[in-house]
């Protein structure tokens, strides 16, 4: 009933958008910052070495700088030999050592093991689901936060905004809580206490999927506009 009257009070996705394209400076500004997900047969036709490529990517840029990630990227492609899941899940401890003395990626250890247990991962995706790329393609997006649970309990170091990005530049319909957008959803009075409980994500998913069935098309877009109508 909570999360019911909370949907009564959130004010409707056009109203959010009028108010994010005025900040923008109109709608065609708004719009050149809205990004297209993916279709989910585009997703499925991306190689699972890329999946874990982001996976890795996402996981070290967090809490470091993303420049710096970015920068030596090549580097980690090359040095876990393109991200081939077999491969990677077939580290041995000495493989890992090695690793750490590589100057060519960041030689942070916990983030080095989690690559070999999210080569894992990928690996059994692919073995339940044909492919990694079909698991994340058909997850339906009504339940993101259930493919957000996934990512916490089967992989490593994927838990909060860090799976969320990891789903979002790979092109999956998505949503971010960053701190724009949920300013956004405590001021729509979505949730009340912290993001991060089973409610108030149930609470969250809730809503986006309204606006998403009230003209904001998928939840990347609905996503995009409330961060906007927040953020400068």
């Amino acid at each position: 009933q909570r999360v019911l009257d909370s949907l009564r009070r959130m004010k409707s996705f056009a109203t959010l958008y009028e108010r994010a394209a005025a900040r923008k400076g109109g709608r065609a500004a708004l719009e050149a910052l809205i990004p297209e997900p993916e279709s989910t047969a585009a997703l499925r036709r991306v190689p699972d070495d890329r999946w874990l490529s982001m996976m890795t990517r996402c996981v070290f840029q967090a809490g470091f700088s993303w420049k710096v990630v970015d920068k030596k990227w090549p580097g980690f492609e090359e040095a876990y030999g393109d991200f081939d899941p077999a491969a990677v899940a077939g580290h041995s401890d000495d493989d890992l050592d090695r690793l750490m003395k590589d100057t060519r990626i960041i030689r942070q250890w916990r983030k080095v093991k989690a690559t070999r247990h999210n080569a894992r991962f990928v690996l059994d995706l692919a073995e339940e689901h044909g492919s990694a790329a079909r698991f994340f393609a058909d997850y339906p997006s009504d339940e993101f936060v259930g493919l957000l649970a996934v990512l916490k309990k089967r992989a490593a170091w994927l838990g909060g905004t860090s799976a969320q990005y990891f789903l979002r530049s790979m092109g999956k319909e998505s949503f971010i809580l960053s701190r724009d957008v949920l300013a956004a959803l405590r001021r729509e009075k979505v949730f009340d206490g912290a993001e991060s409980s089973q409610y108030s994500l149930n609470s969250i998913q809730t809503a986006f999927n309204d606006w998403v069935a009230d003209g904001g098309e998928n939840l990347t877009r609905v996503s995009r506009v409330l961060a906007f109508t927040v953020g400068a």
